[in-house]
């Protein structure tokens, strides 16, 4: 056991820590308490760069970091995992968890009292569920990641956040109950809640009791496909995910993706080729399914005349394309899913935050400065009187030699980036992603594989107009209005997210191929079966005993 396998367990106690120091801190100094949130969610973040690159730098791809919280032997104990892709969503955890804090400081923060709190329980349902190696603790994690989206969802209080609420608890509450009927049934059936321990005794179940291995497995992926927002069953995230607050939203940007690796892990650990009569169990369900929600999402975000729904619709696009290529079985389709998976949510995430922006544009009033950097200085960029001879418009004011304000270029630029990365479109993250998944495609060559191809094309038209538009309508048409007034601790975030994506661009080699090595383990399921059931607890020293 090295040093990475015991910082498996820091990405779920330090949220749960500050979480709690905060509650004793009562509801006031809510300026100590930001200042804890900051602190504990940029050391969060370290914590996922160092295990990822931990996890990276081991010579087997798949060997794995595993940690026995109770130091109780496997499958009896609680087990923490890290792989490939489970480091890989700790980190975007960890990115977009610190992109809403620092989005949030700006108000968010004042508009209740135990914001903060509930931040840092999302935080810590999130990285449990992703580090987890047994159903009863994904259950756990998942009620206490839900618990603190109902909080963050009515957070700031309003009509549109309770009525959209009320159906995102219902909804949800039902999910967990299939997910704990599902669980029972596997149980019964297993004997067993490691995940692990069910892919090994898999092959070992009697054919009288192999339907009802297979009810419990669909109850279980109802449940997640639920969480996963699948058509059809995905008619709450846009009304939700629209009503929430900015930063909430960006956050829940990542919820999504619980549903899609909780599938996408059970699903390869359970129903590989070599699973016999269980062998790739509901594999044509999660393609079509998935290429249902991908047109769905595609034709949502045309659709949509809010650019908070057009945003939401966003995620269930991304949600679609993966969930599709799980289906597939495909390690190499699977690199440029888990590419996209990544590239998908930092995008999906700025863009939540841009809504407020880009809606605060319209409606703005003249300010003493275009970004509000905490001075009365002067604007920065006085009007320009056009000199004699100067081309005008119908309005006999200068066409050229306007100075753009700062505010309005940042807005301009980052929609841009968001957009494109989002449509898809060259030259960054997003295309790069599903230039690796139509290479993929071609190999395939079936129906299915067309299909999705066809789709991915189309989803990424479809998503450009639909981006075009709204920029036009933000962007080019004339507003008599003055430029919006931001803070630097609102597009910070919104600029680190952007600039993630461009990094994965520089590095999409490298990137690349850490996906691939995910998604080739992932395939591979005999090789992490046997490393967590080969786990030993360790043995406490004589002198310990005493």
């Amino acid at each position: 056991m090295n040093i990475t396998d015991h910082l498996l367990v820091a990405p779920v106690l330090l949220p749960l820590a500050t979480a709690a120091l905060m509650l004793l801190l009562g509801e006031r100094r809510r300026g100590l308490k930001a200042a804890l949130n900051c602190v504990s969610t940029a050391i969060g973040l370290v914590l996922a760069i160092v295990l990822l690159i931990g996890v990276a730098d081991r010579n087997d791809p798949a060997a794995l970091g595993i940690y026995l919280p109770g130091n109780w032997p496997v499958p009896y104990g609680i087990v923490l995992v890290a792989d490939r892709l489970s480091a890989l969503m700790v980190l975007l955890t960890s990115c977009v968890g610190l992109a809403g804090l620092l989005y949030s400081l700006a108000r968010w923060q004042h508009a209740g009292v135990y914001f903060h709190v509930l931040f840092q329980l999302q935080l810590m349902g999130l990285c449990g569920a992703f580090l987890t190696a047994d159903l009863f603790n994904l259950f756990v994690f998942f009620e206490v990641m839900l618990a603190a989206s109902y909080g963050l969802l009515l957070h700031g209080g309003g009509s549109d956040k309770v009525r959209a609420g009320l159906h995102y608890i219902a909804i949800n509450l039902f999910a967990s109950l299939l997910f704990l009927i599902g669980v029972a049934v596997l149980y019964g059936v297993t004997g067993t809640l490691n995940m692990a321990d069910i892919a090994r005794k898999l092959a070992d179940v009697p054919a009288s009791d192999r339907g009802l291995l297979h009810a419990g497995a669909a109850l279980l992926g109802i449940a997640f496909l639920i969480k996963a927002a699948v058509w059809p069953l995905n008619f709450w995230l846009p009304p939700a995910y629209a009503a929430a607050s900015a930063p909430a939203a960006a956050v829940f940007a990542i919820l999504t993706k619980v549903g899609v690796y909780a599938v996408l892990r059970l699903w390869t650990l359970c129903f590989p080729a070599d699973a016999g009569a269980s062998a790739g169990f509901g594999g044509d369900v999660l393609v079509w399914g998935g290429l249902s929600t991908l047109a769905f999402g595609a034709i949502g975000m045309l659709a949509s005349q809010q650019m908070a729904r057009l945003a939401a619709s966003s995620v269930i696009n991304s949600s679609g394309t993966v969930i599709a290529t799980i289906g597939f079985g495909s390690p190499a389709l699977g690199g440029g899913a888990l590419f996209y998976l990544a590239s998908s949510t930092l995008a999906g995430c700025a863009l939540f935050l841009l809504v407020e922006l880009l809606e605060r544009s319209r409606q703005v009033e003249v300010g003493p400065r275009e970004i509000d950097d905490g001075t009365d200085a002067p604007p920065a960029f006085p009007e320009v009187e056009p000199s004699p001879g100067t081309n005008l418009d119908d309005d006999e004011e200068a066409l050229f030699g306007r100075v753009i304000p700062a505010a309005l270029a940042f807005l301009g630029i980052t929609f841009t980036i968001s957009a494109l990365v989002t449509a898809g479109l060259p030259p960054l993250s997003g295309f790069v992603a599903k230039l690796a998944m139509l290479t993929a495609l071609l190999e395939l060559a079936t129906p299915a594989a067309w299909t999705l191809f066809t789709l991915l094309i189309v989803s990424g038209l479809f998503g450009a107009i639909a981006l075009m538009r709204v920029g036009i309508r933000h962007f080019w048409v004339a507003h008599d209005r003055p430029a919006p007034r931001l803070r630097v601790i609102e597009t910070l975030p919104i600029a680190g997210l952007l600039v993630a994506t461009m990094v994965m661009v520089l590095r999409a080699e490298s990137v690349l191929v850490y996906a691939d090595a995910a998604a080739e383990s992932l395939h591979t399921p005999q090789r992490y079966i046997d490393a967590v059931m080969g786990a030993q607890p360790v043995v406490p020293l004589r002198g310990a005993m005493r």
